[in-house]
């Protein structure tokens, strides 16, 4: 048994893998280190793979380390066997052999419009305070100001205490005629559901006495702390209390007309703070729950890649910088995310999720220039997810901007769904590494453009004033979406004024 190992790195190899929202940007420099017994907040699976076609992998979580060009892996528990693959070929090959023996694709993906329309959130224009009347009002002011109708969630406290699933009478008296109403507009509904249970409720003294809820050493139900306060968390790794939460979810699509739902929270670190010996385990039992509904996303991930969930990326800041967890970090994330097998990901709202940049008073700070490119540098990833209204709080020509990104997405559709299809088959990537298209082109830090597919090159604006910006074309004739030809491999610095998302396809023989 191998519980721990020393890989001497190659002459350029890089690596990535571990969790997608690491500290370390990837591929992984010298000096870099990572513990995925926290997965931070988002995707995480338990393998590395390199540019030289070499992997590591574990059924349990690990941590990792690179100094003196070495990459040391330790297993954290003693069942954690690590496995060491050599000579796959291309960073493209190694995933696929990795992909096919520990996450195959289902052949199954979610639900369509997924990738054919933006989605809507109602988590940053609305926080806690969301109503029947103002999610109305704002599925009227996304159909008036031209968006395309999509998938629409409805966040926190739709409901009147965590854990009981049913519609606050009060926010919403009538939610069977919300839902017609907005099925009638086009819209698909989901719902924010967590797998807390807030103590001192009907719901949780009926559970508790079924032996549904995680437990302290003393026997009783053990109180978490988290984001929200101080709930009970539900056993999801009973496969009785898995069954009670179907019925509450199973009842809110047949009884008033839900679509699917959208599962937060259920993080290692936070089983791990009541005691849940095996977390990882909890938090992929979490993952499991939605598999029952086509319309299903998460946010917190572990070894469920090749599931046909939606995985976001977590809560991004209104800022600019990659480091800041801001605009400049959805690309490596997104590709990053490929590159452990969740294919079918979202970024984050476009402006950021992170609702203390949005005041409950609505005095916001809103940097409009960066409204304009978070839509845009979501434009082509497989989805696109806004949340504030843009109608409200941009003036008319970067509202029209953001308006010509979610048309894009749009008119993109019918193709980003081909490839969700191929994924499903396959198991590949939607958004990729241009090292993973061009393994021969030395593409490996190039972090800041992607591919969708392999033959749609975008490369959005991530800084801020910039009106132009360096693209890495691969070998290739590529047009651009204003018309221009290049012939690659080559460097150029393209025009981008603020109302263009540059991206070009490469011309086939």
């Amino acid at each position: 048994m191998t519980y721990s190992l020393h890989i001497r790195l190659l002459p350029a190899e890089c690596w990535w893998g571990g969790a997608i929202n690491s500290v370390n940007p990837m591929p992984y420099r010298e000096g870099a280190a990572e513990d995925l017994s926290d997965c931070r907040g988002n995707s995480a699976m338990p393998l590395l793979i390199s540019n030289w076609g070499r992997y590591v992998w574990s059924e349990e979580p690990f941590k990792f380390a690179i100094s003196d060009q070495k990459l040391a892996v330790t297993s954290i528990y003693e069942t954690g066997e690590l496995e060491r693959g050599d000579g796959h070929g291309t960073l493209r090959e190694v995933y696929r052999t990795v992909s096919k023996a520990h996450f195959p694709p289902s052949g199954k993906m979610p639900a369509p419009l997924f990738f054919t329309h933006p989605q809507y959130n109602t988590w940053i224009e609305m926080t806690y305070y969301s109503t029947q009347e103002r999610v109305l009002d704002y599925a009227d002011g996304i159909l008036k100001h031209g968006f395309p109708p999509g998938a629409l969630m409805i966040d926190t406290l739709w409901h009147p205490t965590y854990g009981t699933w049913v519609f606050d009478a009060g926010r919403y008296p009538d939610p069977q005629a919300m839902i017609r109403q907005l099925h009638d507009m086009g819209f698909k509904v989901m719902l924010w559901v967590v797998p807390y249970v807030t103590a001192d409720t009907l719901t949780f003294r009926h559970i508790r006495a079924k032996g549904y809820l995680f437990k302290s050493p003393n026997g009783e139900p053990a109180i978490l702390r988290w984001w929200d306060g101080y709930s009970a968390t539900l056993d999801v790794t009973n496969p009785e209390a898995v069954a009670w939460l179907h019925e509450q979810l199973d009842r809110l699509v047949h009884e008033v007309g839900v679509d699917g739902f959208k599962f937060d929270g259920g993080q290692a670190n936070l089983y791990r703070s009541i005691g849940v010996p095996r977390p990882h385990e909890a938090m992929n039992a979490w993952n499991r729950v939605g598999l029952r509904y086509e319309f299903s996303e998460y946010k917190d991930s572990w070894k469920s890649a090749g599931w046909p969930l939606a995985q976001r990326i977590r809560d991004r800041c209104h800022v600019w910088e990659l480091h800041r967890e801001g605009l400049g970090s959805l690309i490596p994330m997104g590709l990053a995310q490929g590159l452990i097998g969740y294919t079918f990901n979202c970024p984050d709202m476009i402006g950021g999720g992170e609702h203390s940049d949005f005041p409950a008073d609505g005095k916001w700070n809103i940097d409009q220039e960066l409204f304009v490119r978070y839509a845009q540098a979501s434009a082509l990833f497989p989805m696109m997810q806004f949340s504030a209204a843009v109608w409200r709080i941009l003036n008319r020509e970067n509202v029209g901007y953001c308006l010509e990104a979610a048309k894009l997405h749009e008119r993109m559709g019918p193709e980003i769904l081909s490839l969700a299809q191929e994924s499903a088959r396959t198991g590949e990537p939607i958004m990729r590494h241009l090292a993973y298209a061009y393994p021969d082109g030395g593409y490996e830090w190039v972090n800041d453009q992607f591919l969708l597919g392999d033959d749609i090159l975008v490369a959005p604006v991530l800084q801020k004033g910039a009106a132009r910006r360096p693209i890495i074309f691969p070998p290739g004739t590529w047009l651009g979406d204003d018309g221009s030809r290049v012939e690659g491999p080559v460097e150029v610095e393209v025009p981008a004024p603020l109302a263009r998302l540059p991206w070009y396809r490469r011309e086939r023989d």
